[in-house]
């Protein structure tokens, strides 16, 4: 039985659709924080069982008969590290016998701050003894083109990357390459580095939205601070302002780039380009 945690998140969701074409659905557990907004899935014919990563009592019911799990990364920030050691120390009690992490790029080496809660959750499970695959997954092409209406608008993109180059994937692709992890064999200590193809810049980004829209969007590179104000007075909360800054810098620095195309090898075909999910997000 495999389960997936935070699978009513984004990538869960996709992953268990992932995993849907591969496995029957009661082999298959979705381990949610609030099952009653989870529903949709349990009417797929997989297990809905509750999780919650700051309730660890719930953990292990929501574990129990599992072989391999998938432990996405919580979104609170700042808050990670004693919630994912929670999900990993019901994991070891449960007896699974595979755990797959979905950590970040380079996540050892990264100039970006948001690497140490993955670096030391990678560390914490390397000390608990538990059979484990680290996905290192880069960024979301997503996480730029949500800036799109915006862009459009007013005619531009705003960053701090600079001339960084960007190996960016879509969601999707990431969770094609966690559902082949978690279908395949001899997974238990291997580390992949996962990342699109093909890389562009931010400013080729602009170009690439203003040559399919068929009006013109320039990217304007701001210093770090100017653009966390910008994000801040686009109305955006604060913590995420400071993350997408700081991981833009971050950028500028080599923090998203990869050229090993470990994720196409992975998921068996070219990562989603740029072009298609620029076109589709147009759409």
């Amino acid at each position: 039985m495999i389960t997936i945690t935070g699978a009513n998140g984004q990538l869960g969701r996709l992953v268990i659709h992932n995993l849907l074409q591969q496995l029957p659905a009661r082999n298959i557990v979705a381990a949610v924080r609030r099952p009653d907004q989870a529903r949709d899935l349990e009417a797929l014919g997989v297990q809905l069982r509750q999780a919650d990563y700051d309730r660890p009592e719930t953990l292990a019911a929501a574990f129990a008969g599992t072989e391999k799990l998938l432990l996405i990364s919580s979104s609170e920030v700042g808050r990670r590290l004693p919630q994912h050691e929670a999900v990993i120390d019901a994991a070891r009690q449960a007896g699974v016998a595979l755990l797959a992490y979905t950590s970040l790029l380079h996540a050892d080496s990264s100039p970006l701050p948001l690497a140490a809660e993955h670096k030391a959750t990678e560390a914490r499970l390397q000390a608990s003894g538990l059979p484990h695959v680290i996905l290192r997954n880069g960024w979301y092409t997503e996480n730029y083109l949500a800036s799109l209406p915006v862009a459009l608008e007013h005619g531009v993109l705003l960053g701090c990357a600079g001339q960084g180059r960007i190996a960016s994937a879509a969601r999707a692709d990431y969770a094609a390459a966690a559902a082949a992890v978690l279908t395949r064999p001899d997974q238990a200590g291997r580390i992949y580095e996962l990342a699109g193809d093909s890389a562009y810049t931010l400013a080729e980004l602009a170009a690439e939205i203003s040559r399919q829209a068929g009006k013109p969007v320039r990217y304007q590179d701001l210093p770090e601070a100017d653009y966390r104000a910008a994000l801040l007075g686009a109305g955006l909360p604060e913590g995420l302002a400071v993350l997408l800054a700081e991981s833009d810098s971050g950028a500028a620095r080599g923090g998203l780039y990869d050229d090993s195309r470990q994720l196409s090898q992975l998921i068996g075909r070219p990562s989603t380009p740029l072009a298609a999910q620029v076109a589709q997000a147009l759409a």
